[in-house]
Formats: structure tokens, sequence, C-alpha cells
């Protein structure tokens, strides 16, 4: 797919298929995301992949019940690894580059997706602590998205998008 169509055509999916995602899908898409730039090039977050459906309902009910990451195939979900930007940017690096780092890397995952056929929706509405609970409780990690992926189960229609003109400011 050309760039500037995956970006049109992208739209959050809620429904999925029981279709299995193949394994070079989901290769691509992790690539995708170790390709994002990054503060310094550090790369400051940690991505895990969950694809028990146990581990999907619980990361369903740990995002206030979001049900629909249940029936993914898997989810991302993307932390912040703020240790990597401290050791160069300090406090700046901890409070903001590593979020920064990780929404970079899952928005060029969703991207990847995208391109892929796949389907998915940012969900950024959670319990950061029910999600490191269910991811292990990594320490130093902070949850930041979770993305989950399958082959869409609906064709839902483009929300509407401000005008540029509401949004861009030449000076």
């Amino acid at each position: 797919m050309e760039f500037y169509d995956v970006v049109k055509d992208r739209h959050s999916v809620r429904v999925f298929t029981a279709r299995p995602i193949e394994e070079q899908r989901i290769e691509r898409i992790l690539e995708a995301a170790n390709a994002a730039p990054s503060a310094g090039d550090l790369q400051a977050y940690e991505i895990f992949v969950l694809r028990d459906k146990t581990m999907l309902a619980s990361l369903a009910k740990a995002a206030y019940g979001q049900a629909f990451i249940a029936r993914a195939q898997l989810a991302l979900v993307f932390c912040t690894n703020a240790r990597r930007s401290t050791v160069k940017y300090g406090a700046r690096g901890e409070r903001l580059y590593a979020i920064q780092d990780a929404s970079i890397a899952a928005t060029f995952a969703m991207l990847a997706i995208a391109a892929e056929g796949l389907a998915t929706t940012w969900i950024g509405a959670f319990d950061d602590d029910r999600v490191a609970e269910v991811i292990g409780n990594p320490p130093g990690l902070v949850p930041v998205a979770i993305i989950p992926i399958g082959y869409p189960g609906e064709d839902p229609l483009p929300t509407p998008r401000r005008p540029l003109s509401d949004i861009v400011h030449e000076l």
C-alpha cells in the first residue's frame, strides 16, 4: 500500500475476526516499530506481545472492561523504559522523551498494521498498575499504549477531522 493510502485508510477498529495473523506480518509490524525515531536513538521503550487469550482477557479488564481487546488475535503493550533516556537526558528524558519514544514506536506499529491489511485502535484508557501486573510488573517500565491487532471484523466510517485551517498556524 502507498504511504498516503495507509494514512487515509487507517481507522480505529474494535471488531476483529478469528482469523490468525501470519507470523511474517507480526514480524514486519515489530520491525516497523523498531525503526521509529527516538530521542538520542536510545529507544527508551519496550514492547510486550500478548497472544494468550487469558492474558488478553486480563488486559481487557485492566483497560476498564474494553472487552474487544480480548477478541483480538494479539495485543502489543508499549511501555516507557525511562532509565534508557534518563542516562543521557536526565529528568526531561524520564518525564517526556521516554513517553515520546514509546508513542512514536506505537504509531509506526499502527501504520504497519494498516499496511498489512490488519486492524487496530490505540488504547490509552487503562489502569497503569493493572496493565503492569498483566505483563509481569517489569521494574521501571510504565505502560503507555495498548495496541490490539486482528483482521478487521468491521469497516467503520471515517471520523470527521478538523480542517487544516483550524489546526495549522503559519508564523
